[in-house]
């Protein structure tokens, strides 16, 4: 029987500034070869503390790294560096599964007395509750949506208090609201543990992500701050609306030397520029030379998503 007691999150004390600083993961020379495919000489580094975002188009090989250093899979040759116990390590994979004719409840209870034995009912009841699940503690888990039973999981991976969480895509299905959630609990675990998380969603990483890891074809890509991304693989960009001829001031930006692309947009252009400081002052010096008429001028947003595409040799546009 499940006590009942009001919900508490077990107290974790933050790491000290210079344990955070430290890598709490590390390989070197990571490969798992399936003949051509899998994943090459990956040398990954994870700062305690953080949220680190594992990103990659399909097949790219981010299942395979996380088995890896899960131990769920071996690697063919390199080396996996733990700065935890493993005993302090958990998983919530893509698609957890649970026998339906437990509770809710149950399934986390058997997680903390497989994991974290010395801890209580009030534990399960704590992951239940940060992952949104306590008012069907009591309701059998065969009848959960898909997005529920992915909740379930990161209930049955926090109840153990990790130091060092792996996420397989937490948000994938999930609906708009539950992301927000979901993203919301990763943040809240910065400092606190380690979140390495891979997904698809370059929104959500890009919103929890201190550091992020691109993966293509099994190599690393790009290792780094998630910002320092944006800032090296995209150049300044703006919308510009006009009224008059788009093609004219087309033209006359197309010979500038600090234009770096112009491509047509809605009711204007898109103008990619060298640096920040040419883009505002010669865009409208250009449009003013052809007699044309400046309606707005909105700087484009860099995010993620187009830093990927650049990064990974795609138009972003």
């Amino acid at each position: 029987m499940r006590p009942s007691t009001s919900p508490r999150r077990p107290a974790t004390t933050p790491p000290s500034d210079s344990s955070a600083a430290l890598p709490v993961l590390r390989t070197a020379g990571l490969t798992r070869d399936y003949g051509g495919t899998g994943l090459f000489d990956v040398d990954l580094v994870v700062p305690a503390g953080s949220v680190y975002g594992l990103v990659g188009p399909n097949g790219a090989g981010k299942t395979t790294l996380l088995s890896i250093l899960t131990g769920m899979r071996t690697a063919d040759r390199g080396s996996v560096d733990l700065g935890v116990d493993r005993r302090r390590v958990a998983v919530c994979p893509d698609v957890p599964e649970f026998d339906g004719w437990l509770t809710a409840f149950e399934v986390v209870d058997l997680a903390r007395d497989l994991i974290a034995p010395q801890l209580d009912g009030d534990a399960v009841l704590d992951a239940l509750t940060v992952a949104g699940l306590v008012d069907a503690a009591d309701r059998r888990v065969g009848g959960f949506s898909r997005g529920m039973t992915q909740r379930l999981g990161l209930a049955a991976a926090l109840v153990g208090d990790p130091e060092l969480l792996f996420l397989d895509e937490p948000t994938s299905a999930l609906d708009p609201a539950g992301r927000a959630e979901i993203l919301s609990l990763v943040a809240g675990l910065r400092g606190r543990a380690t979140v390495i998380f891979s997904s698809h969603i370059l929104a959500d990483v890009q919103r929890v992500a201190d550091s992020v890891g691109i993966l293509r074809a099994g190599r690393l890509l790009y290792q780094g701050a998630t910002q320092a991304l944006i800032d090296t693989y995209l150049q300044p960009r703006w919308h510009v609306r006009l009224a008059g001829d788009a093609a004219a001031v087309a033209a006359e930006l197309t010979g500038r030397p600090w234009v770096s692309r112009v491509t047509p947009a809605d009711d204007g252009l898109r103008i990619e520029a060298t640096s920040l400081e040419a883009g505002e002052r010669g865009i409208p010096a250009a449009i003013a030379a052809t007699g044309g008429r400046l309606v707005a001028l909105e700087p484009v947003a860099a995010d993620l998503e187009s830093a990927f595409l650049a990064l990974t040799g795609k138009d972003p546009r």
